[in-house]
């Protein structure tokens, strides 16, 4: 947080989304109607718009690869607290993997691969919650505003 930065308001909203790519426009909006609200700069809120895309994104990809028409839902919370921003998702798609995660190689040109090298590069940290029943899935992503 830079000096002219104000005390950002305590905020905690949640919505639910269908596990599907058609839902990603809806995150993306929600959202932003979250940021709006905490008043952040443009392009601070574009760069999180973008990190929570991508997590989201790849829920669908890789949690549901198996179940592309499932009716299951996953959580998206945000919130701020004493100007610490923190987004929760959940779902109960296939098991996390923790140590398969990684991002392709940034010089190798090509669509795609890239979603965890934009979340880490948002993002100050970017946790796996593991025990938050009835959850199998918890991801949080946390930045100091």
């Amino acid at each position: 947080m830079n000096a002219e930065q104000p005390e950002l308001k305590n905020i905690s909203e949640k919505k639910d989304f269908l596990v599907r790519s058609s839902s990603l426009k809806d995150v993306r909006t929600f959202s932003r109607e979250v940021f709006e609200k905490l008043e952040l700069d443009q392009s601070l809120k574009d760069e999180l718009v973008l990190a929570i895309a991508e997590a989201a994104q790849n829920i669908v990809k890789h949690a549901y690869k198996d179940f592309p028409d499932t009716d299951d839902r996953m959580v998206v919370q945000i919130s701020c607290k004493d100007n610490k921003l923190e987004i929760a998702f959940f779902d109960n798609g296939k098991p996390v993997e923790k140590e398969k995660i990684k991002h392709r190689a940034i010089d190798d040109i090509k669509p795609g691969g890239l979603g965890t090298f934009f979340i880490q590069e948002i993002m100050d940290s970017i946790v796996f919650k593991e025990g938050n029943k009835p959850w199998i899935n918890n991801l949080v992503l946390t930045k100091k505003l």
